[in-house]
């Protein structure tokens, strides 16, 4: 946790070097956005659809996410966190804000190995991660959120402990499978095959297989409509 005197010096530093010098490009709204430039003692974390995540090399528990021009979610994903509160795994928002037009939130940064990463690297995953994770997601439910786009590059592995990574988009209400589906992968096939001999898998198996799981859910729900 940081006290108010910690806070109040890193958000003086983040305006002053990250937020007055930040070039965020925002071409598409369908595709991530660009991280043009990031400023001296920052490091980009990663970027998404809306926002670019950050972090200073004197804060490293911290992230701040900062919000794309024109690009939504940031009130939403304001009120996400508000929900959710303190929970062991969910990050958490110190403060969210607006400077020089950037819309920004301030986080508790979440350290670990993504399920994604885990199956690339030959990393064991186990029973208690997606036990976890679970667990999160109907704490999630229990205050009104709608678990949304939890799939293997939004769920970590910390000490062998489950963590869900994004949660932006818990307030859309539209159903989501995409959690049930990897538990079904990670039933079906992690644990007969690969829990019990762990070796890596190449990045572009994966790849493939994530765009042969994702033509088959729009191949299922233009069925549906039809």
């Amino acid at each position: 946790m940081m006290d108010e005197k910690q806070l109040e010096s890193f958000i003086g530093l983040m305006k002053k070097t990250l937020l007055s010098e930040l070039v965020l490009g925002s071409i598409d709204p369908a595709d991530p956005i660009r991280v043009d430039e990031t400023p001296q003692g920052w490091k980009l974390l990663g970027a998404g659809n809306y926002a670019g995540v950050f972090t200073h090399r004197d804060y490293s528990d911290i992230a701040v996410k900062v919000y794309a021009p024109d690009r939504e979610g940031w009130e939403s994903e304001c009120e996400v966190y508000k929900r959710i509160g303190s929970h062991p795994a969910y990050s958490m928002c110190y403060h969210a804000g607006e400077h020089d037009g950037h819309y920004y939130l301030i986080l508790k940064r979440l350290k670990g190995k993504t399920l994604y990463q885990c199956i690339i690297d030959g990393v064991v995953i186990p029973k208690k991660v997606i036990q976890d994770i679970d667990e999160a997601l109907d704490y999630a439910r229990s205050r009104g959120l709608h678990p949304h786009d939890v799939h293997g590059k939004n769920v970590m592995v910390k000490d062998g402990r489950g963590i869900v990574l994004d949660i932006s988009d818990f307030l859309k209400e539209e159903p989501c499978t995409m959690w049930e589906d990897l538990k079904k992968a990670y039933n079906k096939i992690y644990m007969p095959f690969l829990s019990k001999k762990t070796i890596p898998v190449p990045e572009w198996v994966l790849n493939g297989v994530r765009k042969g799981y994702r033509w088959m859910r729009n191949s299922s729900v233009i069925g549906r409509s039809s």
